[in-house]
């Protein structure tokens, strides 16, 4: 009888944990249905496909970014944005692969109790955890301490958490600045000739746009006449390429080494230059006279004016001296030109003069500069009649000879632009602000030959920047979690092991000390098999004769 019993035991060892009511379910059916869904129960394809699935998603975002990086905003319907496309592939390539991790760390538990060592009981709910989420996997983590291959799995699982903020930092949005459509003007000019408001050409005078031009750059206190050029820029953001114009030039030189005093007891009562201006009594003085001195302006031709300032400030010193020659010449101008958030900027790069050109009476005076210095070809040589000249160079000659002072009673000067000289801190400075503004009114002038220069309006455009080193996270993530569910189904093929992953049911078919019916039952073990027979037999959860409680199958 015990022997029979002992028999019984050992038949339960290899008979199937559960009774069944049908028969022969290992087998049991052969449509395309029944074959796809043992397939993938029995197999990984389910899993494979996840992570077929989490490789093509990623690989989709990649083409999307490489097509629209460094492009302006797609225009797309107002419900997708690259953000939104980007964000939903990515959860589909995240969930894809966690899945097909979890099921690989489920699997993973077969292979933690198929070692020859024994395994604790508890280890169980460990893997099973780990294969729901971070929490169970940080457990595993501290539990494996990469002892087993699955400890990839659980790494994956909690990195994943962050697989989602490292792909939101792959799209930017940057502005940059693009052609607008527009064409901006800023006006140059190869031709200088005295006109009436009426456009009409005027006699030996100059005329009123010239006089405000000179008037403006002497007053202005700021010697900010770039300002004042004459241009069009509808977006406030223009540039122009490097162009050239008829200009007015200038060039200063202290002369004071060439002042000579006459002084008497140690006090000077008289400041004088040979052949120039000169200041007599005390300081607080300015005269200001057409002059030929300074050899270092000789030569520079063809001359608006020359001529010098000698100037003592202080009043209660006239020992302080100050002599400044300039000379003030026509000439062509190399010109960048931009306008930024609607403040023009201009800026002078070169100048060419013609030291050749004289002051005539009957002819114009011609300024041909070389094509390399930018002159364009084909066109007309820079032209100043000599009508304008001759007109010009007379108003100059007038207005800047002068004199005047301040004193304990007060201040005279003979005219406005002889106190401006004697007020500035920089007369070289002031100067060269004169001559940009009397360029400015040369260039305004609309003389029917030049044309404004065209240039480019700038207008800002948000575009998309893609940071590719973001993506290498990710990237990594599905790449080492690919490696792991490849090698957790080599090493179940290995090892001989069916693939049973996160199934309970296996647990009940098989686990030696469930037993839930008893002998002479045919042996499942594919999960598919399982499953099917699972689906006739009905079980309860039941209180033990001892107290406890147990999983009963229901006859």
């Amino acid at each position: 009888m015990a022997a029979a019993d002992a028999a019984d035991d050992n038949n339960d060892e290899r008979a199937p944990l559960l009774k069944s009511t049908s028969s022969s379910h290992e087998d049991q059916g052969s449509s395309l249905a029944q074959n796809a869904g043992n397939l993938l129960a029995n197999w990984w394809l389910w899993e494979l496909i996840e992570a077929c699935t989490s490789l093509a998603a990623l690989a989709v975002i990649i083409i999307i970014l490489f097509i629209y990086d460094g492009s302006s905003l797609p225009d797309w319907p107002s419900v997708f944005t690259i953000n939104s496309v980007i964000s939903f592939l990515s959860t589909i390539s995240k969930l894809s692969i966690v899945a097909a991790a979890s099921a690989a760390i489920s699997q993973c538990k077969w292979l933690w109790y198929r070692q020859a060592e024994p395994r604790r009981l508890q280890d169980l709910q460990l893997f099973d955890d780990a294969s729901r989420g971070p929490l169970g996997a940080i457990q595993l983590l501290f539990s494996l301490r990469a002892r087993h291959l699955a400890f990839i799995g659980a790494v994956v699982v909690v990195l994943a958490n962050f697989f989602d903020p490292f792909v939101q930092q792959v799209v930017t949005y940057r502005s940059r600045s693009v052609p607008s459509g527009s064409t901006p003007e800023i006006v140059k000019s190869r031709v200088y000739a005295a006109r009436s408001d009426e456009g009409l050409p005027l006699p030996s005078v100059v005329d009123l746009s010239m006089k405000a031009g000179i008037y403006n750059g002497v007053f202005d206190i700021k010697d900010n006449a770039n300002a004042g050029i004459s241009y069009t820029c509808s977006t406030g953001d223009c540039s122009w390429e490097n162009f050239t114009s008829l200009a007015i030039c200038s060039r200063c030189v202290d002369i004071t080494s060439h002042v000579e005093k006459e002084c008497t007891n140690g006090k000077c009562h008289l400041l004088y230059i040979r052949s120039g201006p000169t200041l007599s009594g005390l300081g607080g003085q300015i005269n200001s006279s057409t002059t030929n001195i300074s050899s270092e302006l000789q030569g520079i031709e063809p001359s608006v004016l020359r001529f010098t300032s000698l100037l003592s400030k202080k009043v209660s010193d006239p020992d302080d001296a100050l002599a400044v020659e300039c000379s003030l010449y026509y000439c062509i101008g190399k010109y960048a030109s931009s306008v930024t958030d609607g403040m023009v900027d201009q800026r002078l790069l070169a100048s060419w003069r013609n030291d050749t050109a004289r002051l005539d009476t009957n002819f114009d005076l011609i300024l041909n500069p070389p094509t390399s210095f930018g002159n364009e070809s084909g066109m007309q040589p820079f032209r100043i009649t000599h009508r304008a000249a001759i007109a010009l160079n007379s108003f100059m000659s007038e207005t800047f000879t002068g004199s005047g002072g301040i004193n304990n009673s007060g201040s005279a000067f003979s005219s406005d632009v002889i106190q401006a000289l004697f007020d500035t801190s920089n007369l070289t400075k002031r100067i060269e602000n004169l001559a940009t503004s009397m360029t400015n009114s040369i260039r305004g002038q609309d003389d029917n030959v030049t044309g404004p220069a065209y240039g480019t309006a700038w207008t800002n455009e948000t575009y998309v920047h893609v940071r590719w080193a973001w993506l290498a996270f990710p990237a990594t993530l599905i790449l080492v979690a690919s490696c792991f569910l490849l090698g957790v189904i080599l090493e179940t093929s290995y090892r001989d092991i069916l693939v049973w992953k996160s199934s309970n049911i296996a647990l009940l078919f098989h686990g030696r000390s469930l037993r839930l019916s008893t002998r002479n039952e045919k042996p499942v073990n594919k999960l598919s098999a399982m499953t099917s027979r699972a689906t006739d037999i009905k079980a309860k959860l039941v209180e033990s004769e001892i107290g406890g409680w147990k999983l009963d199958q229901d006859d």
